[in-house]
């Protein structure tokens, strides 16, 4: 008889686990126990349902129950893992459609159990009218709240909460964002949070920063939010503040956590114990800038981690090196790309670490339709070694960030980025393209 698979958890890095392992060794047997009614589907597009731009939530799923089920997999939806005993190999599963109980057991052990919102602690967050976005079920919730809603107030200056400020925008919804610190995406530097203020004011955004929420207000069903600064009237709230790993069972099995809070494995995606692993936003990864454990939720880094898990349980040879930290999203007319370390980030991590910034633009300055495009380049003094970098641009050309992903996997310079042959047209870049013309700047 085969070995037995489980995994727990079928988004991303769970449903990633499945495949690979099923595809590489089909006489494993593998089952994947999911608590909602939905497996391995894109989160990420859930914005682009609620503005419209994706028609329907469907869309996002990449493979079907059915599909899984075809490959040999058997997924077993609405059903919840409450326990696990990792010295008899054992769990216990309930079955929310038939309410009942029932054990399993396994030779491997996949931990792909995701992370879930984080809500601050404020009053009135469990009214009606107050959600947050990291589900499938969170999108039909929130779609069914757009046909009556009029304002409505984002609590968080993050990717989320900029993609859904667009996403109500387009709706034709009155929106406030409401961001703690200065400035919104407030992870990264000061410029390119100043240039996402002013797109987001000329799509008719209210930006609010530096302002904390003290309360929602309602009775019931929220109305308004009370803030440092003033009242908001809203009758939906999104709730943007961030997300945490959802470690409850790993940490009752006796799992180790990292120092960021989630789950540590080494390169092959093994805990710390025999026969278990973890993929996915409820894992750590390695951070090649920083030398050390780090926590990336993003869903190409789920799908990465589940990956090499499902290889390395099949038998086969596989290791995930780690991350640089690099993500894109869009707001408005803005692609915001960023990678490694802000100059901020850097020095709190003690690197003496200066920049540059520059404006110049996506096309030759004589091609009809050129844009403004800017870039920043983190790097150390004395050594000239890339610490991190963003590109701020009106379209693809934010995709200049691979470049500088690239160079930081192998401890590039920014006399290694001035050495690279980049592609040159007048539609696509300027004769010295803008990272080149940034590098320059260095000094």
């Amino acid at each position: 008889m085969g070995k037995r698979l489980v995994v727990i958890g079928g988004v991303a890095g769970g449903a990633s686990a499945a495949a690979k392992a099923k595809r590489e060794n089909p006489d494993l047997e593998v089952v994947v126990y999911e608590k909602s009614g939905w497996v391995s589907y894109g989160a990420c597009g859930l914005p682009y349902v609620l503005s419209g731009e994706i028609p329907r939530l469907e869309k996002l799923v990449a493979r079907t129950p059915e599909e899984f089920r075809k490959q040999g997999i058997h997924i077993h939806v609405h059903h919840l893992v409450v326990d696990v005993d990792p010295e008899l190999r054992t769990l216990t599963v309930f079955d929310h459609q038939e309410r009942r109980t029932f054990q399993d057991r396994y030779d491997y052990l996949v931990l792909a159990t995701g992370a879930r919102p984080s809500l601050p602690p404020i009053p009135g967050t469990e009214q009606e009218g107050v959600y947050t976005l990291r589900s499938m079920e969170d999108g039909e919730s929130l779609l069914k709240a757009l046909k009556g809603a009029q304002r409505a107030a984002i609590l968080g200056a993050g990717y989320i909460g900029l993609e859904v400020a667009e996403a109500f925008r387009k709706r034709g919804l009155e929106v406030t964002l409401l961001e703690l610190k200065d400035r919104p995406l407030p992870h990264w530097d000061q410029e390119v949070g100043n240039l996402l203020k002013e797109e987001l004011e000329r799509h008719g955004v209210e930006v609010w920063t530096r302002v904390e929420v003290k309360a929602l207000r309602g009775q019931g069903r929220v109305e308004a939010v009370e803030t440092s600064e003033g009242v908001v009237p809203a009758d939906l709230v999104l709730v943007a503040t961030g997300i945490k790993p959802n470690t409850l069972l790993a940490q009752a099995m006796g799992v180790a956590l990292g120092p960021t809070g989630a789950i540590a494995t080494d390169e092959r995606m093994h805990t710390n114990l025999e026969g278990v692993y973890a993929a996915g936003d409820v894992a750590e990864s390695f951070h090649q800038v920083l030398k050390r454990p780090y926590w990336l939720p993003l869903g190409d880094v789920a799908n990465k981690h589940g990956r090499t898990a499902g290889a390395v349980i099949a038998g086969k040879e596989a290791r995930f090196a780690g991350v640089v930290g690099t993500a894109i999203f869009k707001a408005f007319g803005l692609a915001v790309a960023t990678t490694g370390l802000s100059q901020e980030a850097a020095l709190r991590e003690g690197f003496q670490a200066r920049k540059v910034f520059i404006q110049s633009r996506d096309g030759a300055h004589y091609y009809p339709g050129s844009q403004p495009l800017w870039v920043e380049l983190i790097y150390e003094e004395g050594t000239g070694k890339l610490l991190g970098g963003a590109v701020v641009a009106h379209g693809h050309g934010a995709l200049r960030i691979d470049a500088l992903a690239a160079l930081l996997h192998q401890g590039g310079t920014v006399e290694d980025l001035l050495s690279l042959d980049l592609a040159y047209a007048p539609p696509y870049s300027p004769v010295w393209d803008p990272l080149l013309i940034a590098a320059q700047q260095v000094k």
